[in-house]
């Protein structure tokens, strides 16, 4: 530990940049100084009368930094000091982070004490691991959830997104996620959260069984577009240090699309061009680098456990259009989809998940020789249903016209039982897969 401390301070640079306020337009402060100091991306302080605003350059104006801030601005004056820090921002995590609640800077949120730091330090805004270079998907991961463990199946290290509108129950799945999955680390990141549901969310929804093996960074809707950008690279950041511990991790999101809200306002606020409603160019070129540090980190060479971050990022799609722009960009990027539906949710079934249009690509490797028959069935069993749905629903349909519909209408009211789940209930994948064998069987079916 001394030696530790010993190298941090040797490596530290005594050096003091300062540069000056020269104007403050809107959400931007301009300020000059040495350009040793001035990079895209650098933290500065600024003096104002009551103590020090934080903030970050984010773009330039010939010699002029442009910068935004973590917070108030208030007490900003022309010619106010600036002490810059010229190297990237990090974050040094440790296992005593376990069940804390952080703000996007790695500082506590729960009333607990001041958070220890680890020997290494973490770029907040990382690179993923080399293409080439990072091990392959692990093995299959239960998620105790029935209909993503049959229809939406995930291995160590996949990325899958959860689509849906407002109010349909994101945030539920995500609590059933945090209980019941056997990963061995949850990280999970609120970013632009109601300021209520983030207290509700870790005491009520996580419980304290999750809670001891989960890290929570949040940070509200109210807070600066700057913070809520960064709560998303730490959450990352945080998910890339336990999984070179060798933990399997499951990192959970909510959003990617408050993620994106954030950078367009920092776009807009440099001058970037709206381009795809209103979206910045840069919103669609931190996306891939921000869900690209989620998946298997590098291929170990000494034998020791393989890390893995297994990522859940939820996306808010606007007005239940699934192929709004981020919503789009976002299911190119990763290795699934699954689609909550506000119909679902409207007759009672939780989780209100689309089976028919949920999607996993890792699907193909990870059925078994009995399992995939099962699914097939079933999911014929759906459609069949779902074609004649409007038929059934007014009585026009006439029994005995199609033997496939008649099963479908048989096997409806318990498909919809297996489906549905309640938030405190998890089934692991035997039994989940015992019991849909069973409801097929009983329509006759797969057995």
């Amino acid at each position: 530990m001394m030696q530790t401390l010993i190298d941090r301070v040797e490596r530290l640079d005594t050096r003091v940049l300062e540069g000056r306020v020269t104007a403050l337009n809107g959400l931007l402060v301009e300020a000059q100084g040495p350009k040793s100091g001035l990079c895209l991306g650098a933290h500065a302080s600024i003096e104002t009368g009551s103590g020090v605003a934080q903030c970050e350059v984010v773009g330039f104006r010939g010699e002029t930094a442009l910068m935004m801030p973590f917070g108030a601005l208030e007490g900003v004056r022309p010619g106010a000091r600036v002490v810059l820090q010229p190297e990237p921002a990090r974050i040094r995590p440790c296992q005593e982070w376990l069940g804390r609640v952080v703000d996007s800077f790695g500082r506590p949120l729960d009333g607990g004490s001041a958070m220890d730091e680890g020997a290494n330090a973490y770029p907040l805004k990382g690179n993923a691991p080399s293409a080439h270079g990072r091990a392959r998907l692990g093995d299959r991961m239960d998620m105790g959830v029935r209909a993503l463990n049959v229809f939406a199946p995930m291995r160590r290290g996949q990325r899958l997104g959860v689509f849906a509108g407002s109010g349909v129950g994101k945030s539920v799945l995500m609590s059933m996620l945090a209980q019941a999955c056997d990963a061995d680390v949850i990280v999970i990141g609120l970013i632009g959260e109601r300021g209520r549901e983030a207290r509700e969310f870790v005491e009520d929804v996580l419980g304290p069984e999750a809670r001891t093996r989960s890290v929570v960074i949040t940070e509200t809707s109210d807070a600066p577009a700057l913070a809520r950008r960064q709560a998303a690279h730490l959450t990352l950041a945080v998910s890339e240090y336990f999984r070179d511990q060798g933990k399997s991790v499951l990192c959970l999101m909510d959003s990617v699309t408050r993620f994106a809200f954030a950078q367009r306002e920092i776009g807009l606020a440099a001058g970037e061009p709206p381009t795809t409603r209103g979206f910045t160019p840069s919103v669609f070129a931190e996306l891939p680098r921000l869900l690209e540090r989620a998946g298997p980190g590098l291929q170990r060479q000494d034998g020791g456990p393989q890390g893995s971050i297994t990522g859940l990022f939820t996306v808010l799609v606007d007005g239940d259009d699934h192929n709004e722009p981020i919503a789009d960009a976002v299911r190119g990027i990763l290795d699934g989809h699954v689609v909550m539906s506000r119909a679902i949710a409207e007759r009672g079934r939780y989780p209100a998940i689309d089976v028919l249009k949920s999607i996993s690509r890792s699907a193909p490797e990870v059925y078994d020789a009995a399992e995939r028959p099962l699914v097939a069935e079933a999911r014929k069993v759906l459609a069949s249903y779902a074609d004649m749905e409007e038929l059934i629903r007014l009585g026009a349909y006439t029994q005995g016209s199609n033997p496939e519909v008649d099963r479908a209408i048989v096997l409806n009211e318990p498909m919809e039982a297996f489906l549905g789940q309640r938030k405190d209930e998890s089934t692991d994948i035997p039994t989940t897969f015992a019991a849909l064998n069973e409801i097929l069987g009983e329509g006759g079916g797969v057995v």
